[in-house]
């Protein structure tokens, strides 16, 4: 099988574990009686430490290759979804967040090194699309398997369900392996010395400012339709299969979106889609505060969840374009701790303005930023195209 196929088949069976993994994890403290607050503090365990470590798994990455890390990876996945089927109380749970957490992350930063190292200039957007479909599919996947699991053979049981994904990548990649996407080292001028690269260099140019912008952008406006989409659902009296409906409409978008974006990406510019998506997504979010029908709702889901689904391989392919030589995996563990870190303190923050202000403040302030966020692109677009 060739390379990438082969890949994002191995990406896509550990994301079934990773996320039917959280899933579970929540369920199996929910019915333990654990408060609300721990079981927040479970979900965070997932995101917190890979925040602190993705951008030295990036720099492992860029000297060693895909293979070693994404091994390393999926049999932590397999551990971390294993060890709830043998101590199913609290403090495993609390262990196996951490491990399934960390482990997937070194997937995740492995797996988009190599399919950028492995694509060329030209096709490197659509096979980002590719991984995007495939981590698509594993998302509507995890959560009907692991509950399905849960009510046919218990808590405990389905994660020993979700371990068995596990086994092929760890499996393959010991036995068959990937290519080697390790890079060359950078050529030293004659008598130079290496110096340790330092983190914040990724930034010195405008370039990868911009884009690391845009990122955290995108990021915090997808963490704001995950955490508030539900309460607000709820404040205005939607049950929850009305919630459930309009918020499979985003992820409908979101998966036809990235379906389309190898003939997109032919014909579009990535700062031009990159503007687009911001400014839609703004108005979508300007128009959250006053909507309350079920059918005016899914129709704005739709709009956002295409406007965010959008931008995603084009913002991969700019990071692997921009990046210095030789740190790649890197750049690619940097936007991992963005979003890693939007994930454990952006609930937080939310929590807090949406009681003290409402949520119809924390919709316009996005609006807001994506505007501002939409301004630059355009700034950025038309600096390139005068080029």
């Amino acid at each position: 099988m060739r390379p990438l196929p082969l890949l994002i088949i191995l990406m896509v069976l550990d994301h079934v574990a990773f996320n039917g993994g959280r899933i579970a994890v929540s369920l199996t403290a929910i019915s333990q009686g654990a408060s609300p607050l721990t079981v927040g503090l479970l979900m965070a365990s997932f995101a917190l430490l890979p925040a602190l470590l993705a951008v030295p798994a990036g720099r492992w990455i860029d000297g060693v290759g895909v293979q070693r890390p994404m091994m390393v990876g999926s049999v932590g996945v397999g551990l971390g979804t294993l060890l709830p089927f043998l101590a199913p109380q609290l403090p495993g749970l609390a262990v196996a967040s951490v491990l399934i957490g960390v482990s997937f992350m070194l997937i995740n930063v492995a797996a988009y090194h190599a399919v950028g190292e492995l694509s060329s200039a030209e096709d490197r957007t659509a096979n980002f699309s590719y991984v995007a479909l495939g981590f698509s599919t594993s998302s509507f996947i995890a959560p009907l398997l692991t509950g399905v699991s849960i009510d046919q053979l218990g808590h405990r049981s389905s994660f020993l369900v979700l371990a068995l994904f596990t086994v092929m990548p760890a499996a393959v990649l010991a036995l068959v392996g990937l290519p080697n996407t390790r890079r060359k080292p950078v050529a030293l001028p004659e008598g130079g010395s290496a110096a340790k690269p330092r983190l914040f260099d990724l930034l010195r140019s405008p370039q990868m400012r911009h884009l690391f912008i845009a990122i955290a952008v995108l990021t915090v406006a997808w963490d704001i339709y995950t955490f508030a989409m539900p309460l607000y659902g709820t404040q205005i009296g939607l049950s929850a299969s009305q919630i459930g409906i309009v918020m499979g409409s985003f992820a409908a978008a979101s998966f036809m979106v990235r379906l389309a974006m190898p003939f997109v990406a032919a014909r579009v510019a990535p700062w031009q889609l990159i503007t687009v998506s911001m400014l839609l997504a703004a108005a979508s979010y300007a128009a959250i505060p006053f909507s309350h029908e079920v059918g005016t709702l899914m129709a704005i889901m739709f709009v956002l969840g295409a406007s965010l689904g959008a931008p995603h391989p084009m913002v991969l392919t700019l990071l692997h374009h921009s990046a210095p030589e030789g740190r790649a995996g890197e750049a690619v563990g940097l936007r991992t701790m963005f979003i890693n870190t939007s994930q454990t303190a952006m609930p937080l923050v939310f929590g807090v303005l949406g009681a003290a202000l409402g949520l119809a403040p924390l919709f316009l302030a996005m609006t807001a930023a994506l505007l501002g966020g939409g301004a630059m692109a355009r700034r950025v677009a038309r600096t390139q195209q005068g080029r």
